[in-house]
């Protein structure tokens, strides 16, 4: 049901509750669940549970949000992530709440985080729930825990890789070589990767809407599509750091284009790699903050002025890094014409 007849059916359920045709409330409620809120949406279901005290109540039910869940995000079918979202405070409703919305923080939002946020909880495992579409199509779903309290972990880059070794996946995609399928790639391969912190019973989901960029490696001409969020790097002072999936495709002799790796890194302003313990704090930032509409347009915009900033910073370090070289040039050299002075008038 669409979202225009949705906004009708409320008023009319609002209308017959002044007085105007059949009252709301002499439907049973068995009906309204079977015939119409089954058919809405997230967002949708969302917006009829504020048009009464009934609806709200009948909106609540986390069978409805199990389904939209299970449909949105195939992944959370799986027993282990079904455990987790079950301790949420509102169930499946909670995890939708927190995993639909976009994490994205924009520019002002960013540099008003100026406090270090809050030293990371007691997390023993991350729950990664990964799904790949092709429009609506679903080319794969993987859940992976990976185990957040060893020293290993806190101390080294946190990645995580979905596909095992030697493993590829099909995808619709067709290669050409007018390089169309890159554009194709950007716009239809989604992917969608909820990380789950099962301790604090909060999700999110680090990968954007559509990739924000989408380049061509220049050795292996391997296609890699970034889908990524930007926010706050820890202890604020405006410093930024992207949360991201990197998809890598590449052509077969039959023209066929197969997804080769997909992982998943969060990385500061240089380009390097968080490691996991600076990797918590983030995402425990990201669980708890904000989420606003989707919006590939702000989301992409966003992630260009990460990349500007980026490279300003890096202009700014290598334009320091010289000027330092300068200065031990010149205090070299002025050292060995006060040697070669003190040789010669000691003689």
């Amino acid at each position: 049901m669409s979202l225009s007849s949705t906004t009708t059916t409320t008023a009319a359920v609002s209308a017959a509750d002044k007085g105007g045709g059949t009252s709301f409330t002499t439907i049973h409620p068995d009906v309204i669940q079977t015939h119409i809120l089954n058919r809405l949406n997230g967002p949708t279901l969302a917006s009829t549970s504020c048009a009464s005290a009934e609806l709200l109540s009948l909106c609540n039910d986390d069978h409805l949000w199990k389904d939209i869940c299970n449909s949105t995000w195939p992944s959370t079918a799986d027993p282990r992530v079904r455990d987790a979202i079950s301790a949420f405070p509102s169930g499946h409703r909670s995890f939708y709440s927190d995993a639909f919305p976009s994490a994205l923080r924009s520019r002002g939002q960013i540099s008003d985080q100026t406090r270090p946020p809050p030293p990371p909880s007691e997390t023993s495992e991350l729950i990664s729930a990964v799904d790949i579409f092709y429009d609506d199509e679903l080319v794969y779903s993987k859940v992976m825990v990976t185990e957040a309290d060893s020293a290993w972990f806190l101390n080294t880059p946190f990645r995580v890789d979905l596909l095992d070794h030697k493993e590829t996946l099909t995808t619709p995609l067709k290669f050409d070589d007018d390089g169309t399928f890159i554009s194709r790639a950007r716009e239809r391969l989604r992917v969608s990767w909820v990380i789950i912190d099962p301790v604090r019973k909060r999700a999110v989901n680090v990968a954007s809407r559509q990739a924000v960029e989408a380049r061509r490696h220049w050795l292996s001409e391997d296609i890699q599509l970034r889908y990524a969020i930007v926010s706050a790097a820890a202890g604020g002072g405006g410093d930024m750091v992207q949360c991201g999936v990197v998809v890598t495709c590449g052509g077969t002799e039959m023209g066929q284009v197969r997804v080769k790796e997909v992982s998943m890194q969060i990385e500061d302003m240089e380009g390097k790699g968080l490691t996991g313990m600076d990797s918590l704090v983030i995402l425990e930032g990201a669980m708890d903050g904000p989420r606003s509409r989707n919006n590939s347009k702000v989301e992409r915009e966003t992630y260009e002025m990460f990349l500007r900033t980026k490279a300003f910073c890096r202009e700014r370090k290598q334009r320091r890094e010289k000027g330092l070289d300068m200065v031990c040039m010149t205090t070299g050299v002025s050292i060995f014409i006060a040697v070669i002075l003190m040789f010669f008038l000691s003689r």
